[in-house]
C-alpha cells in the first residue's frame, strides 16, 4: 500500500491514522458504497465536496456520506452570498484529485475547509486518502487541526 499526498501531510504533522483499502466499484463511487465495503458506519465515512462561492472563490466541505450538503448553510459558513458545487469535470483541475478520490488534505492549492459538526461525535472518521480505493481513518480533531477546518452546520 503506497502513501498518498494526504497521508504524507499527516505524517509531516505527526498525526496517527490508518490507511484502509477497499475494492473500487466504478459504477458506484458513493460514500454509502464505500462505507459498506469498509464495514463502517456511514455517519463516520465523510465525503469531500468542492464548492464555488459567489466570485468564484472555492472552498471545501466535508460531510457525512449519507447526507446532502445545504449550499445556503455552506455559503453562510464561508461568508459567501451563494454557493454551488463545482462541475465534476473541474474537480481534477481545481483539486488535483479525481471524482471518488478527492481528499480534503493536500489539494493542489489550499482552500478553506468546513467540516460538519457531527464529526465530533466520533473517535474516528474516514475520509478519502486522495485516490479511489483508499480511505484514511483518523481522529476528527486531527483532521480539523491539520486542515485548519471550521466545524459548522452545513447539512
Amino acid at each position: 500500500m503506497s502513501k498518498t499526498n494526504a497521508a504524507r501531510l499527516l505524517d509531516k504533522h505527526g498525526v496517527k491514522y490508518e490507511l484502509v483499502e477497499y475494492k473500487v466499484d466504478e459504477e458506484d463511487l458513493s460514500a454509502i458504497n464505500v462505507a459498506a465495503k469498509l464495514g463502517q458506519n456511514i455517519k463516520q465515512v465523510f465525503k469531500t465536496l468542492v464548492v464555488k462561492g459567489a466570485g468564484n472563490a472555492c472552498f471545501v466541505c466535508v460531510v457525512p456520506g449519507d447526507v446532502e450538503i445545504d449550499l445556503k448553510k455552506a455559503a453562510k459558513a464561508a461568508g459567501a452570498k451563494s454557493a454551488e458545487l463545482i462541475p465534476v469535470k473541474d474537480i481534477m483541475k481545481i483539486t488535483g484529485y479525481i471524482r471518488g478520490g478527492c481528499s480534503p488534505l493536500a489539494m493542489k492549492k489550499e482552500y478553506p475547509v468546513f467540516i460538519h459538526n457531527s464529526c465530533l461525535d466520533f473517535e474516528h472518521i474516514c475520509i478519502s486518502a486522495g485516490i479511489r480505493g483508499m480511505q484514511i481513518k483518523l481522529n476528527p480533531k486531527d483532521l480539523i487541526a491539520v486542515s485548519s477546518a471550521k466545524v459548522c452546520e452545513i447539512v
